[in-house]
């Protein structure tokens, strides 16, 4: 069974095939009128460039291979955003803002999930060289964007701030391997198992990291954080984002979960998470990851989202699909030929037959190009 494909890697057929194509237009072109400027990385590199600083998390996602000209091993990108950040700290080099985008396809070892794709269809758009919430800001504002243009609403988006969970675990002085505890609990919302490790951390800031399970919801869970919370100056810098963040986008669902530590060795600020009706997971995770340069020379703050073009395909209302015409065979007729290549000049699909076919089995035809007289007309097709 040659034809077999591995699991979770699937041809994208036609229909799927062009609405993913639309969803990249669409969002390509959004990105383009405010600033993004395409970049176009390599699906291969060195795979200490993929996995150095922000890629580090990526590790077991990454497929390997030796390259045959250099013996160097070779990675097949699992995210393009740190090729993002090399193309930035490094090609570039820029000294102020840098706005990018990119699409292509990223390639993963095991699937997110049991309906998830191998090889997603990443989309995404990062801003460089801005540390205040202002960028942080103009990201959330295209997720919006981006959303409305391709006509899928999201329910929920969730926003995060990694700088709560590091201030207080440092404040605790908690051991690496003891945060990386931590860190699985409350992404699990392990309350039990949190609590059992929390009594064992100084006054208050064990009791702190316990709360952080059981804060999320609406904005008001900003005020009890401030109120149960220790009045570290990084605390108050956080939740003072998160306010500002919820004020100045009110057309997102924006919601608080101040445990969601998505991303934690690869985000260092603000994170969110948007979710949509009748899907479980995430369509779209972007956050803050400043110093994602760091390791291609240039320590540099950043910003951005990206997106699956596969799964959005699936959420999307489908694409209006226009009929196509069906026209003779030329051959050698010159009139017949300008006639076609004027309607495929105005965007039209015309479908020329071969000498012998009878009908299309590609595009849905429904409309005819026939000779009356001297004249090429169009008549629709009467299927019945």
């Amino acid at each position: 069974m040659n034809w077999l494909l591995p699991e979770h890697l699937a041809d994208a057929l036609p229909q799927e095939a062009a609405q993913i194509e639309t969803l990249r237009r669409r969002l390509l072109d959004l990105f383009r009128v405010r600033g993004f400027e395409l970049v176009q990385p390599p699906m291969l590199e060195y795979l200490e460039s993929l996995l150095t600083g922000a890629g580090q998390d990526l590790d077991l996602r990454t497929f390997k291979l030796a390259d045959q000209l250099s013996g160097r091993t070779l990675g097949l990108r699992a995210d393009m955003t740190p090729q993002a950040a090399r193309i930035d700290a490094h090609l570039l080099n820029h000294q102020g803002v840098t706005r990018l985008c990119y699409c292509g396809s990223v390639l993963h070892t095991l699937p997110a999930s049991l309906a998830s794709s191998r090889e997603p269809i990443q989309i995404g758009a990062e801003l460089y060289g801005y540390a205040g919430v202002e960028a942080d800001l103009e990201i959330l504002r295209l997720l919006s964007a981006s959303l409305e243009r391709i006509q899928l609403k999201a329910y929920r988006v969730d926003l995060g701030h990694v700088g709560l969970f590091r201030a207080l675990a440092k404040a605790a002085g908690v051991a690496p391997e003891t945060e990386e505890t931590l860190f699985n609990l409350l992404q699990g919302k392990d309350v039990p198992g949190l609590a059992s490790l929390c009594a064992a951390l100084p006054a208050p800031y064990g009791q702190a990291l316990l709360d952080l399970a059981g804060l999320y919801g609406d904005a008001a869970v900003l005020d009890k954080a401030r109120s149960l919370l220790p009045a570290l100056p990084e605390v108050t810098a956080a939740l003072d984002t998160l306010a500002q963040l919820i004020a100045a986008v009110p057309e997102l669902p924006l919601s608080i979960d101040l445990s969601d530590l998505r991303g934690y060795h690869y985000h260092n600020g603000v994170v969110f998470a948007a979710y949509c009706p009748g899907y479980p997971a995430a369509v779209a995770l972007g956050g803050r990851y400043d110093g994602a340069g760091r390791s291609f020379g240039r320590a540099r703050p950043a910003t951005g989202f990206s997106m699956d073009l596969r799964e959005l395909a699936r959420l999307v209302p489908p694409a209006r699909q226009t009929g196509a015409i069906l026209a003779p065979h030329v051959g050698h007729d010159a009139r017949l030929a300008a006639h076609i290549a004027a309607l495929r000049d105005q965007g039209e699909v015309v479908v020329e037959l071969l000498p012998g076919e009878i009908a299309c089995e590609g595009p849905r035809c429904d409309r005819k190009l026939v000779c009356l007289g001297e004249q090429w007309i169009i008549e629709a097709i009467n299927e019945d």
